[in-house]
């Protein structure tokens, strides 16, 4: 599209299948996407769709739904054949990602599927303008793809090309609007159901599954009923005829998303009924039409008296859900974020995933980087996520294995003309694409494939060099050791190291006089640390054995306390957020030096970006030290400039 940045899908990317002979076999509508993603590369290239001696096979082979498919090279062929038509498209891709390799290289028959059936990513977008919140509720990439002055955008062009983006790195399916129903957002379910089927039928092409999120009370807000008690039979019958109409118009529909009983959401509470009789309403009515409820389990007290030390949000999940394992209808899916607070920049794993066996978990992530920059800072999340998905829970099951409700995350596109407003913040959403395929991927591998696809060889090893250790240099500037926020309350962005010390949130880090950090242990403080399966209940109930980097996340320590670094606390404090600022300021120069090898209009957006960051960096170093230094009264060991 003209004037909107190409991403990871540039025209070069396609070269080495348009400059060749392919052969298409099969058809329905995602062949046709095959084919004419294939006819566009030949015509700009040179190739040719052809009938015989083809360089490359495309082949649909069967008619069922698998995303598989096989390829392989032999005797100067490259084969992918699937017996799903998604699988199709997505083999379309792997040789697209291969590049030149695809066609030089001999390859035995391998096998690739995804390893997640369900690959999504959640936008928070507001069809209406939210007085708050905006357009999209912590978006910071222009305004929604999908939705402009209360409506659905009527050109849908671009929303075409983002499915393509996405069925590019794995995605397949897409929840149109936030989570936080809003009036006009709720009525998407009934009356402007058609602005819904549109945008589905933008995505329908490149085997994107539209999803919409829906408020628990749209019997009462939209039906006129009395109740939304979801054992009242006429409560659930009024769902199941709103449902049948939304799969009548949109086929494929993928289901609901609901945030109930959570920051104000209502919820089955009010009708003393439990999440599981609330999700299972739900799930009934989608069942016959092959639909999933998506049930967030975001749930906690956002009242708390911050004197109280005995209530902890980091327990509110587990509390609330563990007990209903095992309650949970088959296409109810609890959405569990992947840690237990709020998609901080270093949380433990949240106890909840693993937990819950009769239950199906889908792992939330944050692609948009609410509390990691706002994509005004380089912070490349394949690291962080890679670290959550392989995590060892109970019996040598990892996190990626358990989330057999797919992955989830909240998506960082707008309509920006690079997408994600800062184009590097692209590699966010394409490794969660590919570390959703396959959660056990190394994440660099992807980031290789990323900057090659959208950059080239020439400015690969400085961008590599920029991302690849930018997530630990952001979480070295800004809160320390585990301990999370210390951000500006409401948008969240820069320090504000008391910021949310006494409000109601439950985000709280108890520095005084005497040290910092939250006591979560069993012995002495909240027992978070038991919700644990062994050996990790264990490794967190003391400091001596906790890992340094979650350390303020589970005790209360002196500044004194020497961590396995052989650092003291105050002196990782000092030390780190200076060495974080002259990460970035590194990693500026560097880009700098990229000018001549990168387009203009990204290297220029790019360059705004740094200073924005480095000027906040600055910012966060002085006063996390400086109030620590006051705090502590406890001097720098190396002459650090602290004020």
């Amino acid at each position: 599209m003209q004037g909107v940045d190409p991403a990871w899908l540039p025209d070069e990317a396609f070269r080495p299948i348009g400059t060749r002979r392919t052969l298409i076999r099969g058809s329905g509508p995602l062949v046709d996407t095959v084919r004419g993603e294939v006819a566009r590369a030949c015509a700009r290239f040179g190739g040719a769709v052809v009938q015989d001696d083809p360089d490359l096979v495309l082949e649909l082979t069967g008619d069922d739904a698998g995303e598989g498919f096989t390829y392989g090279r032999r005797d100067g062929c490259t084969t992918v054949t699937a017996t799903g038509a998604r699988g199709l498209l997505y083999g379309l891709f792997h040789v697209v990602r291969l590049g030149e390799t695809a066609f030089l290289e001999e390859a035995e028959l391998e096998e690739h599927r995804p390893e997640l059936a369900l690959r999504m990513l959640d936008h928070w977008d507001n069809v209406a303008v939210h007085p708050v919140m905006g357009q999209v509720e912590r978006g910071y990439a222009g305004g929604s793809l999908f939705w402009e002055d209360g409506r659905a955008r009527g050109d849908l062009e671009r929303v075409r090309a983002y499915g393509r983006l996405l069925a590019a790195c794995g995605i397949n399916a897409v929840a149109v609007n936030n989570v936080n129903v809003h009036a006009a957002e709720a009525r998407l379910l009934t009356d402007r159901l058609e602005e819904v089927a549109d945008i589905a039928g933008a995505l329908r092409p490149y085997g994107i599954r539209t999803h919409l999120s829906v408020t628990f009370a749209a019997p009462v807000v939209l039906g006129g009923l009395g109740t939304a008690d979801p054992l009242d039979a006429e409560v659930r019958a009024w769902w199941a005829d709103a449902t049948a109409r939304v799969c009548s118009r949109i086929p494929d529909f993928g289901g609901f998303v609901v945030k109930a009983d959570s920051e104000g959401q209502p919820g089955p509470f009010a009708y003393g009924r439990s999440h599981a009789d609330g999700a299972n309403m739900l799930a009934a009515a989608l069942a016959p039409h092959g639909g999933t409820v998506h049930w967030r389990a975001f749930v906690y007290d956002h009242h708390q008296d911050w004197r109280d030390r005995t209530t902890d949000r980091a327990r509110a999940a587990y509390d609330h859900f563990v007990p209903l394992d095992g309650e949970f209808a088959d296409n109810a899916v609890l959405q569990v974020k992947h840690g237990p607070m709020d998609f901080q920049v270093r949380e433990p794993v949240s106890p909840l995933i693993g937990a819950m066996p009769g239950t199906r978990l889908a792992v939330e992530l944050q692609v948009t980087q609410e509390y990691t920059g706002q994509q005004r800072h380089v912070c490349w999340l394949g690291p962080m996520w890679s670290e959550v998905l392989r995590f060892g829970i109970a019996e040598g099951s990892s996190v990626g294995a358990s989330a057999r409700g797919g992955l989830v995350a909240v998506s960082n596109v707008g309509d920006d003309p690079f997408w994600t407003g800062h184009p590097l913040a692209q590699a966010n959403l394409y490794t969660f694409g590919r570390l959703a395929w396959e959660p056990g991927a190394d994440p660099y591998e992807v980031l290789d494939d990323w900057i090659r696809l959208s950059y080239g060889p020439g400015p690969a090893a400085g961008l590599r060099s920029i991302l690849d250790g930018s997530w630990r240099t952001y979480e070295k500037y800004t809160a320390p050791l585990g301990v999370g926020f210390m951000v500006q309350p409401g948008h969240h962005y820069g320090p504000g190291v008391d910021g949310y010390e006494y409000s109601p949130w439950g985000t709280y880090h108890f520095a005084d006089r005497d040290g910092v950090g939250v006591d979560r242990s069993v012995a002495s403080g909240t027992g978070f640390a038991g919700q644990y399966a062994k050996p990790w209940a264990e490794v967190y109930e003391s400091p001596e054995t906790c890992p340094d980097e979650l350390l303020l996340f589970f005790h209360h320590v002196s500044y004194g306390h020497m961590l396995k670094s052989g650092k003291t606390v105050i002196q990782h404090i000092y030390d780190t957020h200076f060495e974080g600022v002259v990460e970035v300021e590194a990693a500026r120069e560097v880009w700098a030096s990229l000018a001549q090898l990168v387009d203009p209009a990204r290297h220029a957006r790019v360059t705004e970006r740094f200073e924005e960051q480095l000027r906040s960096a600055r910012e966060w170093r002085d006063q996390v030290n400086s109030y620590f230094f006051r705090k502590s009264g406890v001097p720098d060991a190396r002459g650090w400039v602290i004020y």
